[in-house]
C-alpha cells in the first residue's frame, strides 16, 4: 500500500522557491545599502585614528567622528544592519529573527530620539522620524 501525502508537491526539491524571491523589490535594495553601508563603517572603524572628521547618522543619531559615543553607536547599527542585511540575501536560517530584533532595536532608538527633546531642555526642536514608516 502506497500512501500518498497531499503535501508531497512541497516536499519535492523540483518546486524549491529560494527565499530571496520571497522578498519584495524594496527589501532586496536595502539589503544591498546596508551590506555596503555595513561594509563601509566597519572600514572607518579601522582607519578611524587617520580620519579627521567622517559624519554619519542612522535614525536621528548623528556623529562627526568615528571614536565618539554616538559615532560607535550608529557604527554598530550599521554594522549589524550589514549583517542581517548578509544573512537575507544569503538566507541564512538566523536572519529572519535577526530582521526582527533589528527592527525592534530600531524602533526603539528612532522613538528615543524622538522623545529626547522633550526631555533635554537645550533643544527646542521636535523632529517626526519617518524611518517609522518602513520599519
Amino acid at each position: 500500500m502506497n500512501e500518498t501525502s497531499a503535501f508531497e508537491d512541497f516536499e519535492k526539491k523540483a518546486n524549491f522557491t529560494r527565499r530571496r524571491n520571497l522578498l519584495p523589490v524594496w527589501i532586496k535594495i536595502f539589503v544591498w545599502f546596508f551590506m555596503i553601508g555595513g561594509t563601509i563603517s566597519a572600514l572607518l572603524l579601522g582607519i578611524g585614528p587617520f580620519v579627521r572628521e567622517f559624519k554619519t547618522s542612522i535614525y536621528g543619531i548623528e556623529a562627526t567622528h568615528t571614536y565618539t559615543f554616538y559615532g560607535l553607536l550608529t557604527s554598530c547599527l550599521l554594522i549589524y544592519k550589514g549583517i542581517v542585511a548578509y544573512g537575507l540575501w544569503f538566507e541564512q536560517k538566523w536572519a529572519p529573527q535577526a530582521a526582527i530584533v533589528d527592527a525592534i532595536v530600531g524602533i526603539a532608538v528612532c522613538t528615543i530620539m524622538m522623545i529626547t527633546p522633550f526631555i533635554s531642555p537645550d533643544t527646542n526642536s521636535f523632529t517626526l522620524r519617518l524611518e517609522l514608516i518602513p520599519l
